[in-house]
């Protein structure tokens, strides 16, 4: 009897231990269950843009099959000419895009601090900016003129020299401002932070012109019906010395650099003109 007892307790030790070698068997199986899925997780793409530059970029509160929402602003979300074109860039890359709304004056510091991956706001390749980033080929071209009142004193002009004596103003830290220097015996007005503020400080006539984007003025004219753009013929107009709005990166990720060059020659020139003209027709009024 004592020796069946023995052998009993004895298969039931073996049982129990090798059902503990399985558990411990399973737990590899577990952890590299999780590493694939760690894996599979679709790449982010922060783009930092200032979500008041209509028709480049804005906000609204409504959810929309074309905007985006903002990260730091819940409840919010932008849309725009440069928004769609980070949609673009994004799936070509398979990647979720992130919105990460900035003031103006700190898209490039926050971008070289790794807050952001890339600059998509209007942005043009200065030689100045070119010093502390990298820049893509253009996805806009860019051409500058001047707004005023349409019973302006300047609604007639037609060359730079025309507004010697005039008013004008800029938006701060941008070529919107700095080109005014270009008009010999100008009043260079300090600079407003948003092309919101210059338009509102046009309105209410304490300006006599301000700097705009051609390609952005059919939203301009189309809110505000009483102003008039002076567009210049070749040569007597502002000198620009850039070439358009860029995708801003940063210096060390030349790789990311040459898969947004490949995601922008996707889009031809007339795909790149029916996304602004639709960002121009919906923009806010």
């Amino acid at each position: 009897m004592r020796r069946i007892f023995a052998l009993l307790l004895t298969l039931a030790m073996a049982l129990s231990l090798a059902a503990c070698g399985a558990k411990k068997e399973e737990a590899p199986a577990e952890e590299a269950s999780g590493q694939e899925e760690g894996a599979g997780e679709r790449r982010q793409i922060r783009v930092g843009m200032e979500c008041a530059y209509a028709p480049n970029n804005w906000q609204e509160d409504t959810a929309t099959d074309l905007n985006v929402p903002i990260e730091n602003l819940p409840g919010f979300y932008a849309d725009g000419n440069d928004v769609q074109i980070a949609r673009h860039i994004a799936d070509y890359l398979d990647a979720d895009l992130v919105v990460v709304k900035l003031a103006w004056s700190g898209l490039i510091e926050a971008l070289n601090q790794g807050q952001i991956d890339m600059i998509i706001a209007g942005m043009a390749d200065t030689e100045e900016r070119r010093q502390s980033i990298n820049f893509s080929e253009p996805y806009k071209t860019t051409e500058y003129g001047l707004m005023v009142n349409g019973d302006s004193a300047y609604a007639d002009a037609t060359t730079l020299a025309d507004f010697a004596g005039a008013s004008v103003l800029g938006q701060k830290d941008t070529m919107l401002d700095t080109v005014i220097d270009q008009i010999e015996g100008v009043n260079h007005l300090p600079a407003v932070d948003s092309v919101p503020n210059q338009i509102a400080r046009l309105e209410q006539r304490t300006c006599d012109a301000i700097v705009v984007n051609m390609e952005n003025t059919p939203g301009y004219l189309a809110a505000n019906p009483t102003f008039k753009v002076v567009e210049f013929a070749d040569g007597e107009g502002f000198t620009l010395g850039f070439r358009g709005s860029c995708v801003g990166l940063r210096k060390d990720d030349a790789e990311l650099l040459d898969q947004v060059n490949a995601a922008l020659t996707e889009l031809s020139e007339d795909d790149r003109a029916e996304i602004l003209a639709a960002a121009n027709d919906r923009q806010p009024k």
